[in-house]
């Protein structure tokens, strides 16, 4: 009996995610919403830019929650809580890739999301006797997989993760915009507005704390900038020279006044900066570096299938959104029988892509 899903949004992110859903042989997707007033109508294929499904896209919030959806896919960059309550509270599941993963983030940033978002988000839950599972915008499974790979370990004294990207075929999206790509440094809010952009990544240090049997005492962020040392005309955005070219985010987890725990993020625009942390075009993708016995080190590199060569920018941007999204898919059956509230990864077992096996592909 395959689990009914119902896809809320319809923007790049959902492109991917309603293809998984739909190529998924125990996922059956019966409806979308859609934010935008001219994609109502729609068909939900149409918008994923696959053959027709027969299901339109619908603005109409009771009509897809009397569906009785198994799980909603909730897939909008930041969350509504008040929809979000609605729709845990009707008793239908919600894996998300929004800036949320266990709700820290909600509450350190409560002048947007209001007070006590997290607790209420799983007060719904539990009131309509359902999981909501949040992998995350940019941060979540590299997660994980760092606390897993710490099980060969007699011993572990830290974990550091880090992004490292050229965001060039990503830099005009809305979820950069806060970290001042293009803009002059020297703007008193700058720092600001990243560390609250990217207060999920301490989401993050807390979902892996809390695999690892630890209790934070202080998550700490620090910021650096890197100025472009020339012009370029990125995909929908221009950045002048002795602007912000590059990002390097660290978030940190402390226990014993002692950081144990570290999420980096290093971004750039192709080669336009100089310094010293830029990202390597050998070591682009997910590093994780664990201080133990044994030290480990990972890297895991989602390469495209075929001739990357002929990738344009918007195979590049749909890749990004393919890895943000499958994760919250391929975890929809272990969510849906997870114990009511919010759940993280510490709750549900291996997500993997069980059932996409194909054993007659080489």
């Amino acid at each position: 009996m395959s689990i009914t899903v119902v896809q809320w949004t319809s923007g790049g992110v959902a492109r991917e995610t309603i293809k998984a859903i739909v190529s998924h042989p125990d996922l059956e997707l019966v409806g979308l919403y859609a934010y935008s007033a001219e994609k109502v109508g729609m068909d939900a294929g149409e918008l994923a830019g696959i053959a027709p499904l027969g299901i339109a896209a619908s603005n109409d919030i009771d009509a897809l929650i009397a569906l009785q959806p198994d799980c909603v896919s909730y897939s909008p960059l930041y969350p509504d809580i008040n929809e979000l309550e609605r729709i845990l509270r009707a008793g239908i599941n919600v894996v998300t890739t929004c800036n949320f993963m266990n709700g820290w983030g909600l509450d350190f940033n409560a002048e947007r999301f209001g007070a006590n978002a997290r607790a209420r988000l799983h007060q719904a839950a539990l009131d309509g006797n359902a999981s909501l599972f949040g992998t995350g915008i940019n941060p979540g499974h590299i997660n994980y997989l760092a606390c897993v790979l710490t099980s060969v370990c007699e011993e572990v004294t830290h974990i550091q993760v880090t992004e490292a990207v050229d965001v060039t075929h990503f830099v005009a999206d809305p979820n950069i915009d806060a970290f001042g790509f293009g803009e002059p440094l020297g703007d008193d809010t700058l720092y600001e507005r990243s560390k609250a952009e990217s207060a999920v990544f301490g989401d993050a240090l807390q979902v892996m704390a809390q695999l690892m049997g630890l209790q934070l005492e202080e998550v700490r962020c620090s910021i650096d900038y890197a100025i472009a040392s020339h012009d370029v005309q990125a995909p929908g955005k221009f950045i002048a020279s002795n602007t912000v070219g590059g990002v390097r985010l660290r978030w940190e987890g402390l226990v014993n006044n002692r950081p144990v725990l570290e999420n980096q993020q290093i971004w750039t625009v192709g080669d336009i900066i100089e310094d010293s942390w830029k990202v390597d075009r050998g070591h682009h993708g997910y590093v994780v570096n664990i201080q133990g016995n044994p030290n480990i080190h990972n890297v895991m590199l989602p390469i495209p299938r075929g001739d990357i060569s002929t990738m344009n920018h918007k195979d590049f941007n749909a890749l990004g959104m393919r890895i943000t999204g499958l994760p919250s898919i391929n975890a929809i059956a272990a969510v849906c029988a997870a114990a009511p509230g919010i759940c993280t990864y510490n709750a549900l077992p291996p997500v993997t892509a069980r059932g996409r096996f194909r054993v007659d592909q080489a």
